[in-house]
């Protein structure tokens, strides 16, 4: 599955180079956020660091975490694969395609088709050259609930703080 929606993420904004008509409540791109898990009533991060799976790909490790605190669960919002270059404070759209680039290694939050050794579903890893370069299976689809509170007016991606 090349793409994946990411409706079980919430996005915590920590910066953004600009904002957009003056809401400063959308994602753009080149935010830097933190991801949650909904389903843990956003109690566990997404979180990697230059640590290698030992089995599967072993591409880069990503794991959820509790510690809200860390900078290695710092995610950058860029364009999607081989798509043209998303400007800084450009707001995120229900639907765009996106890239997350993790900004302490350069690599991108990636799946393909290996089973994760733990869960035996899709592995996710971090991918890439480190520069923010990979491929299609770094894309994921940003899916907004109508009426969630992620989203505004059904069309644009917003932080919950």
């Amino acid at each position: 599955m090349k793409q994946t929606a990411l409706s079980f993420l919430s996005a915590i904004l920590l910066s953004a180079a600009a904002s957009y008509a003056s809401d400063e409540k959308l994602v753009t791109c080149s935010s830097a956020i933190k991801l949650t898990h909904i389903e843990s009533g956003s109690k566990y991060y997404l979180l990697s660091d230059d640590r290698q799976l030992q089995s599967g790909s072993g591409q880069q490790l990503v794991t959820a975490v509790e510690n809200n605190r860390t900078p290695d669960g710092l995610w950058q919002i860029r364009e999607a694969h081989d798509s043209p270059v998303c400007d800084a404070g450009t707001p995120i759209r229900c639907g765009d395609v996106i890239r997350l680039m993790h900004v302490g290694t350069g690599r991108n939050l990636h799946t393909h088709g290996i089973k994760s050794p733990l869960s035996n579903q899709h592995e996710v890893t971090g991918f890439g050259s480190g520069q923010g370069e990979g491929d299609s299976g770094d894309n994921w689809t940003v899916v907004c609930e109508s009426g969630g509170d992620f989203c505004k007016g059904g069309r644009y991606w917003v932080r919950d703080q």
